[in-house]
């Protein structure tokens, strides 16, 4: 009986010497007022307080730019595609189509787990009009239709593929 009463004792008085808890309400709430404007995106307006929206003059479709992404789509696919082939000639041959976010993500592939070995068909791209920047593009193989993503900085820069989705399963 001893110990329980002990132990008793020794929480009671722990807990007179640890202080009090604060009860006094918290300060209402006060409105913050920024520093510099909002940053909008860049169909709305200014990424950065000064900033202004990208140009998009002479970043049309037209079917040269449609026939271009076509060609690269393709062409990766066909480079992506090769299962058999040694991971560092893989992803050397693969890098001249990829953007440099893409050459680090797909650097750590092992070409043999991919299951397409071939493109079976013609490229289709969904163009959106008002994007002269970017394209999806349907390349059929034989495990499937890829997605492939392509983008370019400019009307004159090369399209280069940020990402290769494989068919739903």
């Amino acid at each position: 009986m001893k110990k329980p009463l002990a132990l008793l004792a020794a929480v009671l008085l722990c807990a007179a010497c640890a202080p009090a808890a604060n009860t006094t309400p918290a300060p209402a709430e006060s409105t913050a007022t920024p520093s510099t404007p909002v940053s909008l995106s860049a169909s709305s307006g200014p990424q950065a307080p000064g900033g202004t929206v990208p140009a998009t003059i002479g970043i049309t479709w037209d079917q040269a730019s449609k026939d271009a992404a076509a060609d690269i789509a393709e062409k990766a696919m066909a480079d992506f595609a090769r299962p058999g082939v040694e991971e560092r000639q893989w992803a050397n041959d693969l890098a001249r189509w990829l953007t440099p976010q893409a050459t680090a993500d797909y650097s750590a592939v092992d070409p043999a787990n991919i299951p397409a070995s071939r493109v079976t068909g013609p490229v289709t791209l969904s163009v959106d009009e008002s994007n002269g920047y970017a394209v999806m593009a349907a390349v059929p193989t034989n495990a499937g239709t890829y997605t492939v993503q392509l983008l370019r900085t400019g009307k004159d820069a090369p399209w280069k593929v940020n990402r290769f989705t494989p068919p739903a399963s």
